[in-house]
C-alpha cells in the first residue's frame, strides 16, 4: 500500500517544525488530505492507505509557520511534486529555514 508521511525540521533553530499545515493534492489539484506536523515535526500518515500510481503534490504552509514565531520568510509555502510508482511507503522530509529549503525521498 502507498503510504505518505513527512517530517519538517527547522534548520535555523535546529529543531522540529511543529504546527506546519500540510496538504496532499493529486495531479488535478484535488485535496486528498491535510494535517499538521506534531511536536516532533512529523505527519506520520497523510491520505488514504492506498494511492494510485501517479503524480502528487505536498504543500507546506511555511509562511504561517514562520509568522507565528514573528519571523519573516522568502517562501510563503513549499510545494513538492513527487511520483507514486508502486504500493510502498513514501516519506518526504523537508529541511527548512526562512530563506532556504531542501527535500529528498526518505525511508
Amino acid at each position: 500500500m502507498s503510504h505518505i508521511s513527512t517530517h519538517v525540521l527547522d534548520t535555523s533553530l535546529g529543531a522540529p517544525a511543529a504546527g506546519v499545515h500540510v496538504v496532499l493534492l493529486d495531479a488535478d489539484d484535488v485535496r486528498i488530505a491535510t494535517g499538521f506536523t506534531d511536536v516532533d515535526g512529523r505527519v506520520s500518515s497523510l491520505g488514504p492507505e492506498l494511492l494510485d500510481a501517479g503524480i502528487y503534490r505536498l504543500v507546506f504552509e511555511t509562511g504561517v509557520y514562520f509568522a507565528a514565531d514573528g519571523r519573516e520568510t522568502f517562501y510563503p509555502r513549499v510545494t513538492i511534486d513527487f511520483t507514486v510508482i508502486d504500493a510502498s511507503h513514501y516519506h518526504v522530509p523537508v529541511l527548512l529555514s526562512p530563506f532556504a529549503y531542501s527535500t529528498y525521498r526518505g525511508s
